[in-house]
């Protein structure tokens, strides 16, 4: 254990160490203890260190400080783009009745994805005066996952919906936004003797996927109405 005298603290520098004094080593032909070695070993101290540390801390927060501002939440209400928000813009968008085959699963699936639009783009308080409309199609797909080995029946099955939508500006009659998006769910078939429970099963995958759409355009539409593509 290293040994120095407490008086050294108080003058602000070791004191001169002894020869027959306890954690006292030889450097050279001279005498000093272990404090006076750990300072000439590190003339910078643990001070130089701690001063690095501070200043890399600094600059750190400093950089954080100068791109906060660059930063504005994509559904805010005070959006630099247009000096206002994305959700008056979203609420202007007329979502067209999706045209499907009446008496079809696919004939809910229309129904359903256009009301999830409709309040996803409103918020529930109702549209306003329109400026674009958005055509919907959509096509239903179905694909086995796992089949049983023994019966060769379907076990778990994969539910999907494609998508292709148009944004068109109503004052100009041009289309600008065109896109397609998709969406994949799977879902159980509790045995072919359950089949309430398996028509129950493919009904819920149906409104995932629809729901999945829903969302998928809502967000590509906010990004153009920030972005402008």
């Amino acid at each position: 254990m290293w040994w120095h005298d407490p008086s050294s603290f108080r003058s602000g520098r070791p004191s001169a160490a002894k020869a027959d004094e306890p954690g006292i080593q030889m450097l050279g032909n001279r005498a000093v203890s272990g404090f006076q070695l750990l300072r000439l070993r590190h003339p910078a101290g643990i001070t130089g260190e701690n001063s690095r540390r501070v200043i890399r801390l600094l600059a750190v927060v400093a950089l954080a400080g100068l791109t906060a501002g660059c930063f504005e939440p994509l559904y805010g209400t005070r959006s630099s783009v247009g000096g206002e928000g994305v959700g008056p813009k979203l609420a202007a968008v007329n979502v067209a009745p999706i045209d499907t085959p009446n008496g079809t699963r696919l004939a809910r699936l229309g129904v359903d994805v256009r009301n999830d639009l409709i309040f996803g783009l409103t918020g529930g308080s109702g549209g306003a005066a329109p400026t674009h409309r958005l055509d919907i199609r959509l096509a239903a797909r179905q694909l086995q996952v796992i089949v049983d080995v023994n019966t060769a029946r379907p076990d778990v099955q994969n539910y999907g919906i494609d998508a292709t939508y148009t944004l068109t500006d109503l004052s100009t009659g041009k289309k600008v936004v065109e896109g397609q998006t998709f969406s994949r769910v799977s879902y159980d078939i509790p045995g072919q003797q359950q089949r309430f429970a398996g028509a129950r099963g493919l009904r819920d995958a149906e409104d995932r996927a629809a729901q999945v759409i829903a969302d998928n355009i809502r967000t590509r539409l906010a990004s153009y109405f920030v972005a402008g593509s």
